[in-house]
């Protein structure tokens, strides 16, 4: 019982009193309302739209390839009758995908079938659960509006529903959780506000998102939670509330800011993104669930908007490249204290791709279920650093919980050269200061633990399915790099679970390096070999 109580003392004391005093509230309201017998009105009628314009720049994935049958997050499911939007037996996040609505910009689908199952939905919205949840209503009421303004549609029942749900977003603002939740509700309520030519809610919009984009957005560019994939998603919103502002005279002043921050992220999504188009997948990212970079240039460009010239410095990430690597290293903290919900017990983590494939990699996600895999993926084994004693560098627990946390201590960082300190192993008396330095061809990474005698230390290098690596004699071998360990008492090759994608795992190699007070590692990239892949 102690032991919970300090979990959630170190769980809480971060929040702000912001979020605390949100929670209060809707818990207390709920009860209030459960007694009263509270219920929304989903009569509500509202006149007047603006004609507008949308252009989808790009399409989405293929989601939707029947009547009744969806595929989110690698788990397909086929309703035999009426489409159940609460379905549960896929999890929450599954549930999520089906009320977003996404499907209705994928490539094949056209006016007479996304228009039926916006229909179907609007029949079931009186019992909807999950689907009736602020961050849902936030993306379907974008994608409903950014598909009837691309089809020309002018339909009273929609407006309808549309406005209807609003009002129950704008009693359930997300200022409990903050983060990417509420500047999802402040881009809902912006294209509502332009679609309904509602100058009140353009300006309750416009004061949300300044508050949160100027908050979230870090001195590099990047988003404050610190996962690309994350970052991918709210630059695309950002990118979609641009093409809508512009079409409205007056609204040069929130179409001037949007801009501004748009460049600052497209600044920070080039300096992180590899030569090969793709982005570390760290902290919470998964492949297949946000625009690809190419994508968000693409339609930047389309905007005539250029990205800010960005040096990676805020968010904690550096980038170091060789003649035929690229890395990119973790040290920073692990999220903002209030909103760790995304984060991994991952401080110093580092990834490396050779001849533009992935190499050294991060292990993925592959679930948001509150369960032993998640809490795996979330671990500081499960991520290039050293874990000590085998405990976690941060407290992590439930789906998006942290307790107690990592802290940098000491940064100094020139182009070839970074050293840092984190004190997340302080109540055992260690402090672990990791240095990575390069060449052209070569990556030196020194482990230093300020421990008494017996601490052990294990140091992670996880290989991406792709990479054939063998150990013999205590160095590993692959076609394009050769891995070298000085400290070391104990090396082992293992096999571990990657998660290529949401609910699909394969099988990976990855080497454990157990030392006791200092370890080196030497990553020496091959002068003539066959790239993997």
């Amino acid at each position: 019982m102690l032991d919970k109580l300090k979990l959630y003392f170190h769980t809480l004391r971060y929040l702000k009193s912001r979020q605390i005093g949100y929670r209060l509230k809707y818990m207390l309201r709920r009860r209030v309302r459960k007694i009263t017998g509270f219920s929304y009105n989903f009569n509500l009628t509202k006149k007047g739209t603006q004609n507008l314009n949308f252009t989808q720049p790009f399409p989405h994935l293929k989601t939707w390839t029947t009547a009744k049958t969806f595929h989110f997050l690698n788990l397909e499911k086929r309703f035999d009758a009426e489409i159940d939007w609460n379905y549960p037996q896929f999890g929450k996040l599954w549930t999520y995908n089906l009320n977003y609505f996404e499907f209705l910009h994928q490539p094949d689908i056209n006016t007479p079938s996304g228009l039926q199952l916006i229909r179907t939905h609007i029949k079931q919205t009186k019992n909807l659960k999950d689907g009736l949840e602020p961050f849902p209503i936030s993306l379907r009421i974008i994608n409903w509006i950014k598909f009837i303004v691309q089809n020309n549609i002018q339909d009273t029942e929609i407006d309808n529903s549309i406005f209807c749900q609003l009002k129950i977003l704008e009693d359930n603002l997300e200022y409990h959780l903050l983060g990417n939740h509420l500047l999802e509700n402040g881009f809902c309520l912006l294209f509502a506000g332009v679609y309904f030519n509602d100058e009140h809610r353009i300006k309750q919009a416009y004061q949300l998102l300044k508050e949160q984009l100027e908050e979230q957005t870090l001195d590099d560019g990047g988003h404050f939670e610190r996962s690309p994939m994350y970052h991918q998603l709210m630059l695309y919103r950002v990118l979609d509330c641009i093409q809508l502002v512009r079409q409205v005279e007056d609204q040069k002043i929130i179409n001037t800011f949007l801009t501004e921050v748009a460049s600052k992220m497209l600044g920070w999504l080039q300096a992180m993104t590899f030569a090969n188009g793709t982005v570390p997948r760290l902290n919470d990212s998964a492949v297949n669930v946000a625009p690809s970079s190419k994508q968000l240039f693409s339609y930047a460009k389309q905007l005539n908007i250029t990205p800010t010239n960005t040096k990676l410095n805020g968010s904690g990430y550096r980038k170091m490249d060789g003649n035929r690597f690229e890395m990119i290293v973790d040290v920073g903290d692990i999220g903002p204290d209030y909103l760790p919900g995304h984060a991994h017990s991952d401080t110093f983590n580092f990834v490396v791709q050779v001849d533009q494939q992935p190499f050294i990699v991060d292990t993925g996600i592959s679930t948001y279920e509150a369960n032993d895999q998640r809490q795996v993926e979330r671990s500081t084994s499960s991520h290039n650093t050293v874990a000590v004693n085998d405990q976690e560098q941060s407290q992590i627990w439930g789906s998006f919980r942290v307790a107690k946390r990592a802290k940098i201590t000491a940064l100094k960082a020139t182009e070839n050269n970074i050293t840092a300190t984190h004190n997340g192993y302080k109540e055992i008396g260690v402090l672990h200061t990791r240095s990575f330095s390069t060449t052209q061809n070569n990556i030196r990474i020194e482990d230093q633990l300020s421990a008494k005698p017996g601490t052990s230390g294990k140091a992670y290098f996880h290989f991406h399915p792709t990479a054939q690596v063998e150990l013999i004699d205590n160095v590993l071998t692959a076609a394009n790099a050769t891995i070298k360990w000085d400290g070391a008492t104990a090396i082992k090759l293992e096999s571990y679970k990657f998660a290529a994608e949401f609910n699909k795992l394969q099988e990976a190699q990855k080497v454990i390096i157990t030392f006791a007070g200092n370890l080196n590692s030497y990553i020496q990239f091959n002068e003539n070999s066959i790239s993997n892949g």
